[in-house]
């Protein structure tokens, strides 16, 4: 893809080289129809607050959003580094290109999150029936 900048290209290349055209964010027209924002596996360019870093630092932190969350970005770096990022100290942050589609149409992603969910609610059962009348210690009251 010639519209990357060189240091997205072999993460675009490691996700598959998605056709990132047809997952262009939707700013105007019906509001059920528009899709924007930030999204899983996102390529952006990331501006931090020159004054959270060491001189020798870099301002810019450049990779794949891998997740977001309340007070940081989880981003795996151009150096193959998984970075943790507070919102706190980010400046700007530039998207680079989308390659996955929208939260609400991403078929792979809903899978994804029914089946750790269900995951999830299998290891939450085995725990209760392992700790059920054992060990009472850690309610209250």
């Amino acid at each position: 893809m010639s519209d990357l900048p060189d240091w997205a290209k072999s993460m675009w290349e490691e996700l598959g080289s998605p056709e990132i055209s047809e997952l262009q964010s939707i700013h105007t027209g019906d509001l059920m129809e528009r899709r924007h924002g930030l999204r899983k596996d996102d390529l952006v360019e990331i501006q931090l607050d020159a004054r959270s870093l060491r001189d020798e630092d870099e301002s810019w932190v450049r990779g794949r959003l891998l997740s977001s969350g309340k007070s940081s970005l989880e981003v795996l770096t151009t150096d193959g580094e998984h970075a943790y990022i507070a919102r706190e100290v980010i400046v700007k942050i530039v998207l680079v290109a989308h390659t996955r589609p929208a939260y609400i149409d991403d078929k792979e992603l809903l899978e994804f999150e029914r089946a750790d969910q269900k995951r999830r609610t299998n290891l939450h059962e085995k725990v209760e029936k392992k700790t059920k009348g054992n060990d009472d210690s850690h309610l209250w009251g």
